[in-house]
């Protein structure tokens, strides 16, 4: 949202509103001390992304989390249930966690490796990348795991002091790679984490 005042340009941002199962999801995140969960610019946008999908589209989301999300991603979609989302989280714990949420028939929670997944093969629409599986290693096969003009959205590419200098490494080859990458149109945006957004080339 923007206005001018007085010869200035001032920009007001607005918090995306918080629909209920992303309320759900960061109450359980919370309750144990989670702290790792989807930022809600970010979750915004993957709603905004999920919502634009045509009917039969295929979702992909590495790392559940506590299932914040993989929340963003079902509420953009809700009340169609044409789209198919599924979320694989590695830690059993954790995806013990995401699995306490009320989900809709469409979304497949899976406990799991993320490059197992992505070998099954298939293509998918939508891919949020937020795990070191299918980011950090084996990105080429979550590329290849994009149907042509398909989406990818890879978070935290924005490095903090107070990484380790082999994360912030493995972070800066991850945003060479997509932004380099002849197979992909992508852009760099700074809400929330910092996330990189590609566009699949035909």
């Amino acid at each position: 949202m923007a206005s001018f005042r007085a010869g200035c340009y001032v920009h007001i941002v607005m918090e995306p509103m918080v629909p209920e199962l992303v309320a759900a999801a960061t109450g359980r995140a919370r309750s144990v001390g989670f702290d790792l969960s989807c930022e809600p610019a970010v979750g915004g946008l993957l709603a905004v992304l999920a919502a634009h999908l045509p009917g039969g589209s295929r979702i992909l989301e590495l790392g559940t989390g506590a299932g914040v999300g993989t929340a963003w991603l079902v509420s953009g979609l809700l009340p169609r249930t044409d789209v198919t989302v599924t979320t694989v989280e590695h830690d059993p714990q954790t995806a013990q966690l995401a699995a306490q949420g009320s989900w809709p028939g469409f979304t497949d929670l899976r406990r799991g490796d993320a490059l197992d997944v992505l070998r099954e093969g298939g293509g998918f629409d939508l891919i949020f990348a937020d795990a070191p599986g299918g980011k950090h290693e084996g990105l080429d096969l979550t590329i290849a795991a994009l149907n042509p003009r398909g989406l990818l959205v890879v978070d935290d590419m924005t490095p903090v002091p107070q990484w380790p200098a082999e994360l912030r490494g493995r972070q800066a080859e991850v945003r060479r790679a997509l932004l380099a990458s002849p197979l992909l149109t992508s852009v760099e945006l700074t809400c929330g984490s910092g996330v990189i957004v590609c566009a699949r080339r035909t």
